[in-house]
């Protein structure tokens, strides 16, 4: 709650911009790389919203996990710079593991014993279009270190 109420505030616009410390490398990475890319675009400057950067527990171990999500950022010069019809990119980082996702909209729920990632994903992942409602079901594997799920393997 304290990373999201103090990147709330935060304008991250270049080099200097103040970043939480506790934020783990890879994702410190990706955020450096989302800042290049805006201001790549006629000098833009990010901007994190409130639920850019969440912490719930992916795995049901007790412990915060991370979640870095594109829908809540902004690019000052332009308006779709990180969403598409197939959604905006979410990282979700459990432990060193980071997994990269292309989705419309997440929520984690309790699924019986397991914390289960929900993505509304782009329709053709259910044989449709982008038309059609499609779910991915994402359950972290502790002994594998990576979600499972029944959708193709992403390349």
């Amino acid at each position: 709650m304290r990373v999201a109420c103090l990147l709330a505030a935060i304008l991250v616009s270049g080099p200097a911009a103040t970043q939480p410390a506790d934020l783990p490398t890879p994702l410190l990475a990706r955020l450096d790389a989302l800042r290049a890319d805006c201001a790549g675009f006629e000098g833009g400057a990010l901007t994190l919203g409130e639920d850019a950067i969440s912490r719930p527990d992916l795995n049901g171990d007790g412990t915060a996990d991370w979640a870095l999500d594109t829908h809540a950022m902004a690019c000052s010069s332009a308006a779709s710079l990180f969403c598409g019809t197939g959604g905006c990119s979410v990282s979700f980082m459990v432990g060193d593991v980071l997994t990269e996702r292309l989705a419309k909209g997440w929520r984690l729920v309790q699924f019986g014993p397991f914390p289960t990632l929900l993505l509304q994903v782009h329709g053709t992942n259910c044989g449709g279009t982008n038309q059609n409602t499609c779910i991915e079901a994402l359950v972290w594997d502790e002994a594998a270190q990576r979600f499972n799920t029944v959708a193709p393997p992403q390349q």
